[in-house]
């Protein structure tokens, strides 16, 4: 197993530690003004000027949807340390090179199943970066950790397909720029229970698509917004359907392999900055006579948060490894992908708190980014599939070998 990236992940990496580095962490003050004043304009799901300019300066520094191995030239592992980097700054890198969620899962369900039509129609605009999408399969009412707990109905009525129920936790329906759904639901519940679910292409400016609210993460509302949905008889061309009906579980976990690759290593990106800010604070503060670099106690807590970021780090790289030469489907992929979704938030989780308890009060308060950052790691042990669910799958796979034959 070569976890070597290539030569052109090497050089893209360096272009885009400076891209980084000179443009967007000095950027993030100015967001945060941006976003300030748009709240206080009542448009808080709006989009902060300076994003768009970055945007911009990226592309012309081919720095442009290099998730997409057919767009980019690169693997799965080739990409993963960039999706690292962009950990940094969660809220303005990922967008700024065309490379944030949910656009990304959805660009690949387009890529690997849409039809031409779709791919012109979606695709083609995603890839551009002019609008943006949604992804809704959770729902309010049920355990959406079960995906065969799906209660959305789709049902075909000759040329058209009439969706009704409510999802939630759609990341991305109050970005004014949101323009395309990939809608999840039941076309036959008596099929075999993988066969149950089907996926379609829903505008979200359809008659009976309604957002209802914007979901909060720990009270605060993300600038690209949470919705809560209700499809009130929805009507939707035929032609939206994605694949054929009864594809929803095989397109969700096609979409969902690489995803938790991009989410992990963004997590173990943000766990590196707050390293970083814990480090350059243990010197530039004292207790007790001496930096707080020179304590004990302190100097334990960085050395294990070093350990635990590089262990997560190779994990994830060998699922990225194994994604690329095995295909997602393979037995030893998945139980890969199910580690590396539960070990790398939960390293997150673990360093950014570190980082909070060194800052002390500026740990909560928004005069760093580790508030922030705790918010997106802790959110992302529940997307994607919880832990729980993550968890039995690798126990499944560990024990089944051992399962006494009759």
């Amino acid at each position: 197993m070569d976890l070597t990236p290539s030569s052109r992940a090497v050089e893209l990496t360096a272009n885009l530690q400076e891209f980084m580095a000179e443009h967007v962490l000095p950027a993030e003050p100015v967001y945060a003004s941006q976003r300030r004043e748009l709240i206080s304009l009542g448009r808080t799901h709006e989009l902060p000027a300076v994003v768009e300019e970055l945007k911009t300066t990226a592309r012309a520094r081919g720095l442009w949807n290099l998730f997409l191995p057919e767009e980019s030239g690169l693997s799965v592992l080739d990409y993963a340390g960039l999706a690292e980097i962009t950990g940094w700054s969660l809220d303005i890198a990922p967008e700024a090179i065309n490379c944030s969620a949910p656009d990304t899962g959805n660009m690949e369900v387009l890529h690997m199943f849409g039809t031409s039509a779709q791919k012109h129609e979606w695709l083609e605009p995603l890839l551009d970066g002019r609008i943006r999408s949604g992804f809704s399969m959770t729902e309010p009412d049920v355990a959406s950790s079960d995906a065969m707990n799906i209660r959305l109905s789709i049902t075909r009525d000759a040329d058209h397909y009439v969706i009704n129920g409510r999802k939630w936790w759609t990341t991305g329906a109050l970005d004014p720029r949101c323009a395309i759904l990939i809608v999840m639901g039941k076309t036959n519940p008596q099929a075999e229970k993988y066969r149950q679910q089907s996926m379609v292409l829903v505008p979200i400016d359809t008659p009976g698509v309604t957002v209802l609210r914007d979901l909060t993460v720990f009270g605060n509302h993300d600038q690209h917004g949470h919705g809560e949905i209700n499809f009130d008889n929805v009507r939707v061309p035929a032609t939206n359907l994605i694949a054929n009906e009864g594809d929803g579980f095989m397109i969700a976990q096609a979409r969902l392999g690489p995803g938790r690759v991009h989410h992990c290593m963004r997590a173990l990106g943000m766990a590196e900055r707050a390293l970083d800010l814990t480090c350059k604070r243990s010197w530039s503060r004292e207790t007790f006579g001496r930096p707080l670099a020179e304590h004990g106690a302190l100097q334990t807590n960085i050395a294990e948060a070093r350990l635990a970021i590089d262990q997560a780090r190779l994990l994830v790289l060998q699922a990225a490894w194994l994604i690329d030469h095995k295909g997602i489907s393979d037995p030893q992929t998945r139980q890969q992908v199910s580690a590396i979704k539960v070990i790398a938030p939960r390293v997150a989780c673990s360093v950014i708190d570190m980082a909070i308890q060194t800052h002390g009060g500026a740990g909560v308060s928004a005069d760093t980014p580790l508030a922030a950052m705790y918010a997106h790691a802790r959110t992302l042990r529940i997307v994607d599939g919880p832990d729980d669910v993550h968890i039995r799958t690798i126990a499944r796979g560990v024990l089944s070998p051992y399962r006494p034959r009759p």
